[in-house]
């Protein structure tokens, strides 16, 4: 069987399908490509200095790890001279960044969580890429912070790079969800998941226990009656699965199912996670993979975004689960 690479799939969502542009397919193909220099840089860790603290804050107060930073560099690098975007965000930048004058503008905007999970890498811990294209407003020649703020149901495109024990890309153009493994042999991105379906029944749930306390009570309710097991109201028993690296938590879920879960809590108010940088790519994908993804009360992909780094619940992962979920969210 032969081996189908990413440019040959983006070739053929864009000449069957009609669901990608020539536009669209070079950028992803970029991000594709930057995320294999990021992959070469976490792979080579202490051998080459990367590790530890950049010494920086990001504009959420953050402090940066050096990877940090250098994989936004390698971001924007690759992406600000190609002639398709007219301008991109990062979670590691206060500002979008404008596409410089001597290169030609796109009708895409790109956003991006550079490093997810960027706390792990020191204890070499899966980390990884979370990325989402949209479009940029008809008649906006210089787009600014508010033609960012768009609905995550207007996503033309969204992914995300895991660096593991293998460099795994996963990819929705908006039919259906698709894995790929980089070849490092030949630098090529193959399909390897060609249809990604989450189970809709799990028994596995990824949450942090240490928040309990903050929980508000449709969450309590839930994991309360996951830990009853058997004898508990859900009659089966529950695992908890918790990595502290979302792109290493929602690839577990799109490969066998289970839940995820970072709510807003007593804590976080609005939520912990990105709305633009994370909770929406993720929600693209998981819901072209047959999931379901909610804030809580709210499909988290028709919230409308107020500012540029907004926070937000994130529940997402196998239908079922989710659905119930929102229901006792209905409930109070």
């Amino acid at each position: 069987m032969a081996r189908v690479t990413l440019t040959q799939y983006l070739v053929e969502q864009q000449r069957a399908k009609g669901v990608v542009s020539a536009e669209l397919r070079l950028l992803i193909e970029v991000v594709a490509r930057a995320c294999k220099s990021i992959s070469n840089a976490i792979n080579k860790g202490a051998l080459a200095g990367v590790l530890g603290a950049a010494g920086t804050q990001n504009v959420q107060g953050e402090a940066q790890k050096k990877l940090d930073v250098i994989a936004n560099d390698v971001l924007v690098e690759a992406n600000e001279w190609g002639g398709y975007l007219a301008a991109l965000a990062s979670e590691e930048m206060d500002h979008p960044q404008a596409i410089p004058n001597r290169f030609p503008k796109g009708e895409y905007l790109l956003v991006y969580d550079p490093l997810d999970g960027s706390s792990n890498i020191d204890v070499n811990v899966s980390v990884g890429t979370i990325f989402s294209v949209l479009r940029c407003p008809e008649g906006v020649k210089d787009p600014q912070e508010k033609d960012f703020l768009q609905p995550g149901a207007k996503q033309v495109a969204a992914g995300f790079a895991v660096y593991g024990p293998a460099t795994v890309l996963v990819l929705t153009v908006g039919n259906g969800t698709v894995g790929f493994t980089l070849d490092r042999e030949s630098g090529s991105w193959i399909m390897t998941q060609e249809k990604i379906v989450i189970p809709a029944d799990t028994q596995e749930f990824a949450i942090n226990m240490s928040n309990a306390r903050n929980w508000t009570p449709p969450v309590k309710r839930y994991i309360d009656e996951c830990l009853a097991g058997k004898t508990g109201p859900r009659g089966k028993d529950f695992n908890m699965r918790w990595v502290a690296s979302m792109v290493a938590d929602v690839y577990r879920i799109i490969s066998r199912g289970g839940v995820f879960m970072y709510p807003a809590d007593a804590k976080y108010t609005e939520g912990r996670l990105r709305l633009l940088y994370e909770a929406n790519p993720m929600s693209f994908i998981v819901e072209q993979a047959g999931g379901a993804a909610i804030n809580g009360p709210q499909r988290i992909m028709d919230v409308q975004p107020s500012k540029l780094h907004q926070r937000q619940g994130v529940i997402l992962g196998s239908k079922n689960e989710v659905d119930l979920i929102g229901r006792y969210y209905a409930e109070r």
